[in-house]
């Protein structure tokens, strides 16, 4: 039984999913084995063929069209990815923003001949994708990015530092964020896809070191110079960047509020099954009444929280989730992942700090939720424009 007591919505309930979530998590038990984890987590980077064999399987372009060589799902199918990333203790692997984050670019907004040229690579495992977004001095306040893009002839010379990229070890198509015309405010930014193998002057930078999200490959790219083909900007006009950001915004920050949910579930099923095996003073964890009060709270919230996100979902499908409600979603779910997680180790006591326990890697992943997607003040000033 799942740990929250709530249906699936209809349109999650449909046999071709359930068929869909249980090859996904086969294919996760067969590729991602608990040993295999703990090497990528060692080395902060999943292997390179592991995005090959994800789109042998079909598991990349999930909601791309057949034509391009995606699988013509839509974004249920990447929500129970996101769902099953989460559930096999996978969640260093960038595939959610390769597939829900930076292959809707291209297929919104990118020319007929950019999509062939781009969609069948990244359903295949050829091309790994990464947004670069972030910048030192540049992270929610996306108009105070620095890195230009001048035209020269037919290409962009593209000068700037980008951090905190996903992917950004691995990814060898790029979703550049910069502007190309620097006086234009919001007006002048520019996306502009960087094939990395093709651009002289790109280079990688360190792989972070951080909290969290230890297999993730999170990364600083430096473009000193670095000519990249007027033909690779984004939809084939400039200043076109921070209205496409703003109009795919809102799904990457539902993707933060599923995978958000998805965290809390496993922290409670994780919790549950500790608290009825372990004993204290004579008798189990969960036989004492302060145990089964943060647990009843936790569900309560967490129930709450499935029934909003499963709304939202519902939103999003019909194509009328707004930046507003996309935002109460995001701020609002990995708030509440971060008090429940929080709550769910304290009952794990000395074991929840041990690394060897998944609530612990759970701890730590969850922190960056509040951040990451605009942090959740931002969305808050999001939600106050509404009032």
């Amino acid at each position: 039984m799942a740990v929250l007591d709530v249906a699936r919505p209809a349109f999650m309930a449909e046999e071709d999913l359930n068929i869909f979530e249980s090859a996904v998590g086969r294919f996760f038990d067969e590729h991602a084995p608990p040993e295999t984890l703990a090497r990528w987590r060692d080395a902060g980077i999943v292997d390179r063929d592991l995005w090959t064999k994800a789109g042998e399987a079909g598991l990349l372009g999930l909601s791309l069209p057949e034509e391009f060589g995606g699988a013509g799902g839509d974004y249920r199918h990447e929500v129970i990815l996101m769902e099953q990333l989460v559930a096999k203790d996978c969640t260093g692997f960038g595939i959610s923003l390769h597939n829900a984050i930076v292959a809707p670019y291209i297929a919104h907004y990118g020319t007929q001949a950019q999509k062939q040229r781009w969609l069948p690579g990244l359903c295949n495992g050829t091309y790994v994708g990464a947004i670069a977004m972030t910048e030192p001095a540049a992270g929610s306040d996306l108009q105070g990015i620095k890195t230009t893009a001048k035209r020269d002839g037919d290409h962009f010379v593209v000068n700037g530092q980008k951090t905190f990229i996903t992917n950004g070890g691995t990814a060898n198509l790029i979703c550049l964020v910069a502007k190309t015309d620097a006086s234009q405010g919001a007006r002048g930014v520019s996306l502009i896809f960087v094939e990395t193998a093709a651009t002289p002057g790109f280079e990688r930078g360190r792989k972070l070191s951080k909290m969290g999200l230890d297999a993730q490959d999170t990364s600083e790219l430096f473009f000193n110079d670095a000519r990249v083909p007027v033909d690779n900007l984004l939809g084939g006009d400039e200043g076109q960047g921070f209205f496409q950001l703003m109009n795919q915004l809102p799904q990457e920050r539902l993707n933060i509020a599923v995978q958000g949910l998805a965290a809390i579930e496993r922290a409670l099923e994780l919790t549950i099954d500790y608290v009825k095996q372990r004993a204290a003073f004579g008798k189990k964890l969960i036989d004492f009444q302060n145990t089964q009060f943060k647990l009843a709270e936790c569900k309560t919230k967490a129930t709450v929280a499935r029934v909003f996100v499963n709304w939202a979902i519902g939103e999003h499908l019909e194509g009328k989730l707004d930046a507003a409600k996309a935002s109460m979603a995001k701020y609002w779910v990995s708030d509440l992942e971060n008090e429940i997680v929080d709550e769910c180790l304290q009952l794990f006591g000395g074991y929840g700090f041990m690394d060897e326990y998944p609530i612990s890697r759970l701890y730590r992943d969850s922190r960056v939720q509040r951040i990451y997607g605009g942090a959740n003040e931002i969305m808050k000033v999001l939600i106050a424009r509404t009032l």
